[in-house]
């Protein structure tokens, strides 16, 4: 009686912890590092917004950032959390 229990108890509770790590932490940590980069955004850094949008960040200002788009210089302000992700400029000094 006690095995069929805990068998019962013991089959949703693998099937918990296996959704835990297969779908839900894998999605924090990425949530994480995409906090880290907007927080660390700089002026010069190419990003790529939610909506589809790519550009090169022109000004930083508390929750607003500020792209150009285009060879035309097109300037959009999105705020930082529509930002998807955000691609570093490679430097000669690395």
């Amino acid at each position: 009686m006690l095995i069929s229990f805990i068998a019962t108890l013991g089959l949703p509770i693998l099937m918990i912890g296996l959704m835990y790590f297969m779908l839900i932490r894998p999605q924090r940590k990425e949530e994480k590092q995409r906090q880290a980069d907007r927080d660390n955004l700089k002026v010069g850094d190419n990003i790529i917004t939610v909506g589809g949008i790519v550009g090169r960040v022109v000004n930083l200002k508390d929750d607003e950032v500020t792209i150009s788009t285009s060879v035309a210089n097109t300037v959009l302000t999105f705020r930082k959390v529509a930002i998807d992700k955000v691609i570093k400029p490679i430097s000669d000094e690395e």
